[in-house]
């Protein structure tokens, strides 16, 4: 009797053991994915967020920036916000709706409808205290007050500066969560002179001033001089997008269709500057890009911003088309 006692005790030690391993393996299993999701977690949080604001359809390099942003998978894309662009002579009375709309193809085409598009200020503003108010820059605040304490929001500026400045006059407060990437000025590096009679300042150029004159805001410039080195030709163009539907052949159709104002040289359009090309690609890779440390102008509140001096336009060019080659929606 004794020895069945111990049999039986035996069994059941052993019983337990094992239902006790399977409980600890189930516990692992359950966990794994757990592990997993909030790994994935971290890697998103570890994306860059920003807020890309353009005047759309003042142009043609402004779409292809977009595109190539919503391409990169480093990127957080919290919004797209609209731009206005009053003073170019193709300007109709509301250049900001036509941004919009022109953002709103975009992310159809690319499938990526759930990336907000608050409409931005369809004016300048019209004095340096006074916000030009709009569902843009109101959105700026918004996401700006969002982010966890050790993440700055990272504003791209492609054309006029009126939402950022708005924002930044609604509440100053988000002065320290900003990082402004601004593509504007033209520059001379060797006497850190600017030229401000460039689109993009010319549009607003009171809240240019209002970006310079901000203490403590971190602002970084991708200067006309450096960005106008970027070009892409009509034959790469049509190489890489012509005929494949979607948002490649709306991209070659813009080319075709725009009819650029500034310039006479180049009827047929074989080449076109990507000036904002350039700033997504630095923002993306910043090794294809040489940044200074520069004292603002000398009429504006003297601080150290960053510019951009010198970008590798071959590896940036490569760069954009295999971004664009290996997207998936």
């Amino acid at each position: 009797m004794q020895n069945i006692n111990n049999t039986l005790k035996t069994f059941k030690t052993l019983h337990f053991h094992k239902v006790i391993k399977r409980a600890f393996l189930q516990c692992i299993l359950i966990a794994i994915p757990f592990v997993n999701t909030t790994v994935e977690a971290q890697e998103l949080d570890q994306r860059l967020p920003l807020i890309i604001d353009a005047d759309t359809a003042n142009e043609v390099d402004d779409l292809y920036a977009i595109v190539r942003a919503i391409t990169e998978p480093t990127f957080n894309i919290l919004g797209i916000t609209s731009a206005q662009f009053h003073t170019s002579p193709l300007a109709t009375d509301n250049t900001v709706q036509e941004s919009q709309e022109i953002n709103e193809t975009i992310l159809q085409l690319m499938g990526q409808e759930a990336i907000p598009l608050p409409l931005g200020s369809n004016v300048p503003l019209k004095n340096n205290t006074t916000p030009a108010s709009s569902p843009a820059s109101n959105f700026i605040v918004k996401m700006a007050h969002q982010l966890p304490a050790n993440q700055k929001l990272n504003v791209v500026v492609l054309g006029s500066c009126t939402n950022i400045a708005s924002a930044i006059l609604e509440d100053p407060s988000i002065i320290e969560k900003l990082k402004v990437h601004y593509l504007g000025f033209w520059h001379d590096v060797d006497t850190n002179t600017y030229n401000k009679k460039e689109f993009n300042s010319g549009n607003d150029p009171i809240a240019v001033e209002v970006l310079l004159n901000t203490k403590n805001l971190d602002v970084t410039i991708m200067t006309a001089t450096t960005s106008q080195h970027l070009v892409f030709t009509k034959v790469e163009v049509d190489l890489n997008l012509k005929n494949k539907d979607g948002i490649s052949d709306y991209l070659v159709k813009r080319w075709e269709t725009y009819q650029r104002w500034w310039t006479k040289d180049d009827p047929e359009k074989k080449n076109w500057i990507m000036w904002d090309v350039a700033i997504i690609e630095a923002l993306a890779h910043p090794e294809l890009s040489k940044t200074k440390s520069f004292l603002t102008p000398p009429e504006n509140t003297q601080r150290v911003i960053s510019i951009h001096t010198e970008i590798t336009v071959d590896k940036m060019t490569t760069d954009f088309w295999k971004s664009l080659k290996n997207y998936k929606n």
